[in-house]
């Protein structure tokens, strides 16, 4: 039977820093010029209604994960802003084209990473008629390049009496596809967001389509959070055997709202192998694709799967 290699989490901020190339200044080798395993940063923050003060927060953290040599930056859900209602939200929201996302570009350019950010409220291409924003996973390169953009498909419309409301499908569109997974230098990227945890279709097509690292930037609330944050993370990890990467907001985003934070890391096996303490900042996790084959070799549950009695989970336009 198959024992899970012993991995002790990584609280933040407890990784050694990286030798840096004699390259431009801010990048880092790369894990194989280096003989190492691809270093992953997971951002925890506290976005609030001031787009300023959470870009030079989120800038912070980026430029402190590429100098201890991170391969990839991951961000949480509302990393632009967190508004204090939907109108509020709807006018502080730009296209893929407007000022901010070309500041975070040239910060992936400058750092030399990978910049996953999940979710930015996007104005589509449809705002002059809808009205209504997309919640948007996008991923930049280190030139800066928008290589992926993914929009939420499951908005989240919850009330638990007395404790939680929400109603993200009253000022956001759903989107209409899962992307297929990305290659990066820490392995392949499959992009959800939040919500989308709860669904494991998702995390199932993707993995049929060849992801090893799941990502769900968030924003839990601290009813939801406390009761299922970690356990569906796991859950996804190990049904999928995938690693699951989960930037979060964390604390008081204005006065109506705080969220529950603690950003992890999950390996294949289920360990939770790193995991920010309260507030912002970040934690690290090393992605190690041989250890990821191995789980999936010993337990190859992809293979015993019976679509003769249940079916295929795939999604449209994703090959197996």
């Amino acid at each position: 039977m198959l024992s899970a290699v012993p991995r002790s989490p990584l609280r933040c901020l407890c990784t050694p820093k990286r030798p840096h190339g004699s390259g431009t200044p801010g990048r880092s080798p790369s894990p194989a010029m280096a003989g190492l395993k691809p270093l992953v940063a997971v951002g925890q923050v506290t976005s609030t209604p001031d787009k300023e003060l959470n870009f030079a927060a989120c800038a912070g953290l980026v430029r402190e994960a590429a100098g201890r040599g991170a391969a990839i930056v991951f961000l949480p859900e509302g990393f632009d802003y967190i508004g204090r209602d939907a109108a509020q939200t709807l006018s502080l929201a730009e296209g893929l084209d407007g000022d901010l996302m070309g500041r975070y570009a040239h910060l992936a350019r400058d750092c030399g990473v990978w910049l996953s950010l999940g979710g930015f409220h996007e104005r589509g291409q449809d705002w002059p008629v809808t009205r209504r924003i997309y919640n948007c996973h996008a991923l930049l390169d280190p030139a800066g390049r928008l290589v992926a953009a993914y929009r939420k498909t499951h908005l989240c419309d919850v009330e638990l009496e007395g404790r939680v409301t929400m109603k993200e499908s009253g000022f956001t569109n759903p989107g209409t596809e899962i992307l297929a997974p990305v290659s990066t230098p820490a392995g392949k990227l499959g992009l959800s967001i939040c919500y989308d945890l709860r669904f494991p279709e998702i995390s199932l097509a993707l993995r049929r389509a060849g992801a090893e690292i799941l990502t769900y930037p968030s924003a839990f609330t601290v009813p939801t959070g406390s009761a299922h944050w970690e356990v569906l993370l796991r859950a996804r990890a190990i049904e999928s055997q995938c690693y699951v990467v989960a930037a979060a907001q964390s604390g008081k985003n204005h006065e109506s709202r705080t969220s529950y934070g603690h950003s992890l890391v999950v390996d294949p096996w289920g360990a939770v192998v790193a995991q920010c303490r309260e507030g912002p900042g970040l934690c690290y996790a090393e992605i190690d694709l041989d250890y990821l084959h191995r789980v999936r070799r010993e337990m190859p549950v992809q293979g015993h799967r019976r679509p003769d009695l249940y079916g295929t989970v795939a999604a449209a336009g994703l090959a197996p």
